[in-house]
């Protein structure tokens, strides 16, 4: 009896492990809307995936022909593959609706938007990155974001040491 209510509160969890995420895009940009996107990737490249070799600082996605590929993905070549090994950087299709796509891309070409990726995780075996609809920050946004963690942290330590 005991062993079905484990599997059934299981059943409910998404089974998803983060394998990288992108804090620089936090800071740079301001986050509008978020997705999920499949990713096309070889053997090797996923093999990369899993032991957790993957860059995303300076990535970003670029709808090209009606598709959308995520370009400056720094993923680690897979050392017992050899001659049959990956190209690091190349640009890797991915994976969403032709609506998703196609509004993505108008909004990305109006109001001057960028799509970066925040995280790359494995959900249920398959890979996945998280993009964000994002506008870039301007260096004063970026100075009073410091300034408000700053005083955030204070604020914190202050009552942690009144307690």
């Amino acid at each position: 009896m005991a062993n079905t209510a484990k599997k059934k509160a299981g059943a409910n969890r998404p089974n998803s492990n983060a394998i990288a995420s992108n804090r620089r895009a936090f800071f740079d940009y301001e986050i509008l809307d978020r997705r999920e996107a499949g990713l096309v990737l070889t053997g090797t490249e996923i093999k990369s995936v899993r032991a957790g070799k993957v860059d995303l600082r300076e990535a970003y996605a670029r709808p090209l022909n009606g598709e959308l590929w995520l370009m400056n993905a720094h993923i680690a070549t897979y050392d017992p593959a050899n001659i049959y090994n990956h190209e690091p950087m190349r640009s890797r299709k991915l994976l969403l609706h032709k609506a998703e796509i196609s509004h993505l891309a108008s909004e990305v070409a109006e109001k001057r938007l960028t799509i970066v990726p925040l995280r790359m995780y494995i959900k249920n075996h398959v890979a996945k990155v998280e993009l964000a609809l994002a506008r870039g920050k301007r260096q004063y946004d970026k100075k009073q974001a410091i300034i408000d963690k700053e005083m955030d942290m204070a604020a914190r330590r202050a009552l942690r040491n009144e307690e």
